[in-house]
């Protein structure tokens, strides 16, 4: 075979995936660009599920959604919306096709690893107040240490008041944080495990260090701390017990690199993925076909179990709902229904690339990448998309020339990861996993690139409008 003729079948049968750097012209870099500043400052105000489903009604409101009436009829080109708790939400256009060719649904996360106060999180040791905390979500707690933090949530009080809590983002804000050893007298931790450097039980925020001036009590320090609390937001200790109280990362949104080519940033798992597909329903051109859906949803990070998560029956209702108010049998409706879980995926980082395989192993500036499994070892907790879906997802992402990937999360023995994907599954819906590659995933400063992040964007919106 001449060297010509190979070259000539490995262009028409070998796989063309690029840097996308190389495929996109200026203005298509430059309007990636100019979306992503909108996502930044979203990444800022959004820090916890609370805030972002705050963000989202603010946007939804703004283009003309309103709050879905379960007592009104729909019709085609109704925008809806409903809270969930105040930490999920739903959003939908209603399409103009019979209801019974189904639903489009996008669904991402809004909640993120982090630090939540404990019910009784107040004590002082040594003259030093200090807030106990419990994790949540999967992190490596040493990162969290030595860096600023700051305290987002609500607080019910004994009189049924929301006080809402911010503290640490303004620039004349105080921030909090988690110490630790120096060099000189960490030997001992150094010894152990690299998981076990700092224990969940050390993760301890300092909140403050002077006392309340009368000799006659102990505890003064916290003494003054809870006064301080009391004169902001009218609370006493007790009150804790009804907060969700989050200690969130205090860094703001950040362009990387000399480049400007990637965003850092707290919370881009899942938020890139909850905004881009925020974004592509607001955009949505017209009337669409089929009637959309947009879930950002709440608990992913720790199973999404709970009311607020989609392993609850909130989704399924609604679902329920729109089908009979559209005079469609319900289940006939769900099961014709498709769904894109947006959600993100490890990228390549040549600094660790033993725990991944490189052949499927998405990278930064590919594209949006395209999961057909997660889970771990053998496929544990995964839906699995089937191969007809995966061809209908790849053709669509071609014709429409988004820029995409194929990727997995990690080596077959090492790897391991959910995602909403296996609970829409379990609705007997089509679904697989879309989403942007990360790197340092779960850590408190996450990395994403800008043409990913808008591919992404594109991805979702060329689904519902199909």
């Amino acid at each position: 075979m001449s060297e010509s003729k190979a070259k000539d079948l490995k262009e028409e049968l070998f796989t063309k995936k690029k840097n996308a750097g190389f495929i996109l012209n200026e203005n298509d870099i430059k309007e990636a660009d100019d979306f992503c500043k909108g996502y930044m400052s979203f990444l800022d105000a959004a820090k916890t599920e609370r805030e972002a489903v705050c963000e989202a009604v603010n946007m939804l409101e703004e283009n003309g959604f309103v709050e879905y009436n379960f007592d009104k009829d729909l019709k085609s080109g109704d925008k809806i919306y409903i809270n969930n708790r105040g930490k999920a939400i739903i959003a939908a256009i209603i399409g103009s096709d019979d209801v019974s060719k189904g639903f489009k649904i996008n669904a991402a996360h809004i909640d993120s690893p982090r630090l939540d106060l404990k019910q009784n999180p107040i004590y002082e040791d040594n003259q030093i107040g200090f807030f106990k905390t419990h994790y949540y979500g999967g992190i490596k707690k040493y990162q969290w240490t030595a860096i600023p933090l700051a305290l987002h949530g609500v607080i019910i009080n004994s009189k049924n008041e929301k006080i809402e809590v911010k503290i640490g983002e303004e620039e004349n804000d105080p921030v909090f944080c988690v110490c630790d050893l120096l060099p000189h007298l960490a030997t001992q931790q150094m010894k152990r495990t690299l998981s076990e450097g700092v224990k969940g039980e050390e993760l301890n925020i300092i909140i403050g260090s002077r006392p309340f001036k009368d000799d006659k009590e102990s505890e003064m320090v916290k003494l003054n701390i809870i006064k301080i609390l009391n004169e902001k937001y009218g609370i006493a200790e007790d009150d804790f017990i009804s907060a969700e109280l989050e200690a969130v990362p205090a860094f703001k949104a950040k362009d990387i690199g000399f480049d400007r080519s990637m965003i850092g940033s707290y919370g881009q798992d899942d938020r890139v993925c909850a905004y881009t597909a925020l974004k592509a329903l607001l955009d949505c051109n017209g009337v669409p076909k089929k009637t959309v859906i947009t879930v950002l949803t709440d608990k992913e990070e720790t199973g999404s179990d709970g009311n607020t998560g989609l392993n609850s029956s909130y989704l399924n209702y609604f679902i329920y709902d729109l089908a009979e108010k559209l005079g469609g049998r319900p289940r006939q409706v769900i099961s014709a229904s498709e769904c894109l879980s947006a959600d993100v995926n490890a990228a390549f980082d040549p600094t660790f690339p033993d725990v991944l395989e490189i052949r499927n192993a998405s990278k930064i500036n590919y594209g949006v990448c395209v999961t057909k499994f997660t889970g771990s070892r053998g496929k544990s907790g995964t839906s699995d998309a089937s191969a007809e879906f995966v061809a209908k997802i790849r053709n669509l992402l071609d014709s429409k020339n988004v820029i995409w990937q194929t990727g997995e999360l990690g080596k077959v023995d090492l790897g391991g990861g959910g995602t909403v994907a296996q609970y829409i599954a379990n609705l007997n819906i089509d679904v697989i996993d879309v989403g942007v590659p990360v790197l340092s995933m779960h850590a408190p400063f996450e990395i994403t690139s800008k043409i990913d992040t808008y591919m992404a964007y594109k991805a979702f919106k060329v689904f519902i409008e199909d």
